[in-house]
């Protein structure tokens, strides 16, 4: 059944933040590709550029069972934390570290955040979503973190060119910060609404 203006009124506010966490989080971890074009411009020759992708994956799949368990144990938000604090030294990394070592470092580090954080957000989404309309929830989110990724591609791409590479990984660390604060901001609300 297709979504309705009116349904839109169902989702609460819980579930818009989600979206607004999501999509804040989102600009903060543009396209894996600079990662390749970062580890090139640090000496990596282009044909050993599968590399990033490989170490990135090994410590996403590395650390995805434990950052599950995590997330089992102590809830989402937590690593969610954990994570955002992985992606904002990772580009710390990427944007003062100058040569190969440093590069991967970074990458090794995003490849952290990412397994703290995959399907994370799409939990809560579910969670803050009424059940009749979880499809178009997932829906919703999902449409909101595509447009957002293209848009901090873009904005990465154009930071690369006309500032240079350090600015690109400034910007994605800012972002990630500006999360972590918010997620941390609201937990603590959360907390203090239970208590009164």
């Amino acid at each position: 059944m297709p979504l309705r203006f009116t349904d839109l009124r169902e989702l609460d506010r819980r579930f818009w933040a989600v979206v607004a966490i999501g999509v804040l989080f989102t600009m903060a971890r543009f396209s894996e590709a600079f990662l390749v074009l970062k580890a090139n411009a640090d000496g990596l020759p282009l044909a050993l550029a599968p590399l990033v992708l490989v170490v990135m994956n090994i410590v996403y799949s590395l650390g995805a069972y434990p950052a599950g368990a995590l997330a089992d144990t102590r809830g989402p938000h937590r690593p969610l934390v954990y994570g955002l604090a992985c992606l904002v030294a990772a580009d710390l990394c990427l944007a003062s570290g100058a040569g190969l070592l440093a590069s991967f470092v970074g990458i090794a580090l995003w490849g952290a955040h990412m397994a703290l954080t995959q399907g994370l957000l799409a939990q809560l989404v579910a969670e803050r979503a009424p059940e009749k309309l979880r499809g178009s929830a997932f829906g919703i989110f999902n449409l909101a973190i595509g447009m957002t990724m293209l848009a901090a591609s873009v904005m990465a791409g154009l930071l690369w060119d006309r500032v240079g590479p350090s600015a690109t990984f400034i910007a994605g660390g800012g972002f990630a910060a500006i999360t972590a604060l918010l997620l941390i901001v609201r937990q603590r609300v959360a907390k203090l609404r239970k208590a009164d």
